[in-house]
């Protein structure tokens, strides 16, 4: 996976804040996004756009934390590990 595809925090406030009838920065990073008003069916065109992008994202992780903080947890779980220092 290209991590390059991995939304930013900026860029899925933006993302997520015209559904939302938001400005981004309006948008807490730990607010709950269903409680803003972002419906399932929101959040499953995400999934839908982020994995044609090749984004292997989960549509159950994202509901689980309706959260900026944690949907950028949950994307961050998805990069590659950062291959370890071969002693010498």
């Amino acid at each position: 996976m290209d991590t390059s595809t991995l939304p930013a925090e900026g860029e899925l406030r933006a993302i997520v804040a015209p559904l939302l009838g938001l400005a981004p920065d309006e948008i807490e990073p730990d607010g709950n996004l269903v409680l803003l008003g972002l419906s399932s069916l929101e959040i499953m065109r995400l999934v839908s756009r982020w994995r044609k992008a090749k984004v292997p994202v989960q549509f159950d992780a994202l509901v689980a934390a309706p959260t900026l903080n944690g949907w950028l947890a949950h994307f961050a779980s998805l990069a590659p590990a950062a291959p370890s220092a071969e002693p010498a």
